[in-house]
């Protein structure tokens, strides 16, 4: 196959092109349906005129079915996108980005999905359909599965359908809440992955933002020590990861913690703590239930985050260790490429 593409590519790589344009059209449908052709203009950025012209080639490919409603994909159209993943991934050069990614970061695996999430959100569900399947692989009987809160994690719970019942499967926040949004909190996540999995789960009732005597005063309650105590035995965490700039405001930190974390070189924040450049810790938040220590003892530890604008907060969290797994988009991915100054073949 790869042959095949790199013949296409030299000689007809306009059809390469069109072949991508027209699996995002495809994609952005699926994931929006019923969608109508203004709104997908809007989402990809393509004109009206141009999307009509491919609308019509997809209906009559039997691909889509259009009605008053807006445009849907039909089930061969999911059929063929099915079909075209692994051959966009390896059109768009994706499996060689993973191996070189996976060397420098000294990562055991790495998993880069097409598109860019600051260039089109919907490119999160692919992100969270990776995370997913790669959980399904590596899912046991008698496992503690812990998870963070934010969109992206999210998307994992969200993805995943319901599998073969396996015995004992525990799903615990690995923080606490933070934020208004409660669907994306660590708790919710938790709940709904855990319903997914036909598995057990346990809630973390400890805001994230708590004060640290406060903290200390509830880390006695016997409820909740004992869903403190499950969470450090976990076999598998997934969590996301933060621009520090970005995430010292959700967390509504003063003023002067703000300063004093960016002014440290902070980037990147994760599971509680926010690292420079170098992945040296640089400030820790009261409410962390994992420590580094507590994470350097769980088998799998998996992070999730897309988006070009999160490149350098990635590179920062590898660069601190304690991760076996990054789920990744194509914009995050070659953005860290060039940070880390390595050259790849161009794909589409």
């Amino acid at each position: 196959m790869n042959d095949i593409i790199t013949i296409q590519k030299k000689i007809v790589p306009e059809l390469v092109e069109l072949l991508g344009k027209r699996y995002s059209i495809l994609k952005c449908i699926y994931y929006n349906q019923p969608v109508g052709r203004r709104m997908l203009s809007d989402l990809l950025k393509i004109g009206e005129r141009t999307i009509r012209t491919e609308v019509y080639l997809l209906k009559e490919q039997g691909l889509i079915d259009v009605n008053p409603q807006g445009m849907s994909v039909t089930a061969e159209g999911e059929s063929l996108l099915e079909g075209l993943k692994d051959f966009i991934h390896e059109l768009k050069g994706l499996n060689e980005i993973e191996n070189v990614l996976k060397r420098q970061l000294n990562l055991k695996d790495v998993v880069v999905t097409p598109g860019n999430i600051d260039e089109d959100y919907i490119f999160i569900k692919d992100l969270g359909k990776a995370a997913a399947e790669f959980l399904k692989k590596n899912l046991r009987d008698d496992l503690i599965i812990a998870i963070t809160g934010g969109s992206t994690v999210a998307e994992l719970a969200n993805a995943i359908e319901s599998t073969a019942r396996y015995n004992n499967i525990t799903v615990v926040p690995a923080r606490g809440g933070f934020g208004r949004d409660v669907e994306k909190q660590a708790n919710t996540i938790a709940a709904n992955l855990a319903k997914k999995l036909h598995g057990n789960y346990k809630l973390l009732h400890i805001p994230d933002n708590i004060g640290k005597s406060a903290l200390d005063s509830m880390l006695n309650e016997p409820d909740i020590k004992n869903v403190i105590d499950i969470i450090k035995k976990a076999d598998i965490l997934i969590y996301g990861i933060g621009r520090a700039d970005e995430m010292v405001k959700r967390r509504n930190l003063s003023d002067e913690e703000i300063s004093q974390i960016l002014n440290k070189g902070a980037v990147a924040e994760a599971f509680g703590y926010y690292f420079d450049r170098n992945g040296d810790i640089v400030y820790v938040t009261t409410s962390v239930c994992l420590t580094i220590q507590d994470i350097e003892h769980i088998p799998c530890v998996m992070a999730m985050a897309g988006g070009s604008r999160k490149a350098e907060a990635i590179l920062a969290t590898c660069k601190a260790g304690h991760l076996d797994v990054l789920i990744t988009d194509e914009g995050a991915a070659n953005k860290m490429m060039e940070l880390l100054e390595v050259k790849h073949l161009n794909g589409v």
